[in-house]
């Protein structure tokens, strides 16, 4: 797994080298290249042509703590909440009311490699109706409000954690081992209530193609990669990294061998445990039959998204309600624009005429 790489005369360039066995095997850059490569080619066969958000669940810090020792249930947990958060807020009538197709990507790490759990979203900008008969899109810079994602996140997260440990399934140690009483664990949960959990919407992408220039530097990955490792001396590991409460400005972090292994290693995933998920009409039971059909709609001909007589006769009953033009002989009808072109004209010759 680790390997010294290039030697010069006073700096040796640490590399992380593939290796072998299930453990390390998905979590070595080096292995990963190969399918992440493959991963990016199927995606690609599954874009839509409409715009796509990214967005970011992150749970906070006093729930991240406990989940350093329950990894396990608590990506679970996480993603089966994200998923319904997102589904349940944009099924509301009152929002967007559709089906959403959507993938999930767990990572665990911040820029300094401490333990930092949260999900990336990539959502196209729409769904189906709930007849499936159309597709229904979401403005062009507006999503989903954040402030109600967050909230019902909190709510979700914070029932499914109380039953994990009223069913005993949660594991603590250290300064935490006194959460194990019961009204120890209420009150530690008690001001993440009241608190605002961080739920972050990016502006959309600027198209597709977008999407997969952000999917190549995002997923798959593992928590560091070889071109941010620069150095290996005196017993130290360099590597860089972007600082964001300094609005991302690059650095450079030096820390002992021993203290870059204690970081990297709580990133490395429950034997079994899928970091990539997908929901809504994008799941894996009914996806390429999903998408044939999202793609039909999108590509709707455009005298099927012309009005009916019935829309147009409803717009123009509003439309002279508010302008009340009445004919002035009668008093009674409404005056209405009427183009008209004489029978045998060239349309472009009568607006050169005209102009």
């Amino acid at each position: 797994m680790w390997s010294n790489g290039a030697t010069t005369a006073n700096t040796r360039i640490p590399v992380i080298a593939p290796a072998r066995g299930p453990l390390w095997g998905r979590h070595c850059p080096k292995c990963q290249g190969l399918a992440r490569a493959k991963w990016l080619e199927q995606r690609k066969a599954e874009l839509l042509p409409t715009d796509y958000f990214h967005v970011v669940f992150t749970l906070p810090e006093p729930i991240a703590a406990i989940a350093f020792f329950n990894k396990e249930a608590v990506y679970e947990i996480l993603f089966r909440v994200t998923a319904q958060t997102l589904l349940t807020i944009a099924a509301d009538p009152k929002r967007l009311g559709v089906t959403l197709g959507f993938f999930c990507v767990l990572h665990s790490w911040g820029q300094n490699l401490h333990f930092h759990p949260h999900l990336h979203c990539v959502i196209p900008g729409g769904g189906l109706s709930a007849d499936e008969r159309h597709w229904i899109a979401g403005r062009r810079r507006f999503f989903l409000p954040v402030r109600v994602l967050s909230r019902l996140f909190r709510r979700l997260f914070l029932a499914a954690w109380r039953k994990l440990n009223a069913a005993g399934k949660l594991q603590f140690f250290g300064d935490l081992q006194l959460l194990h009483a019961p009204q120890a664990f209420t009150d530690y949960l008690a001001p993440l209530r009241r608190r605002e959990w961080v739920v972050y919407a990016k502006p959309p992408f600027g198209g597709p193609q977008h999407v997969i220039e952000y999917l190549g530097r995002y997923t798959p990955r593992v928590a560091i990669s070889n071109r941010r490792l620069l150095a290996l001396e005196n017993g130290g590991v360099s590597f860089a990294w972007k600082d964001y409460r300094e609005a991302g400005k690059a650095k450079v972090m030096t820390v002992s061998a021993e203290e870059f292994i204690r970081r990297f290693l709580p990133h490395a995933l429950p034997s079994g445990l899928q970091r990539i998920r997908y929901y809504g009409f994008l799941a894996n039971c009914h996806r390429a039959r999903k998408i044939v059909l999202c793609r039909r709609l999108l590509a709707t001909p455009c005298s099927d998204l012309l009005p009916t007589p019935s829309d147009c006769r409803d717009f123009f009953q509003a439309l002279t309600a508010r302008t009340q033009r009445h004919c002035p002989q009668c008093g009674i009808g409404i005056l209405a624009g009427i183009p008209f072109q004489p029978p045998g004209r060239d349309p472009v010759a009568l607006r050169m005429d005209s102009s």
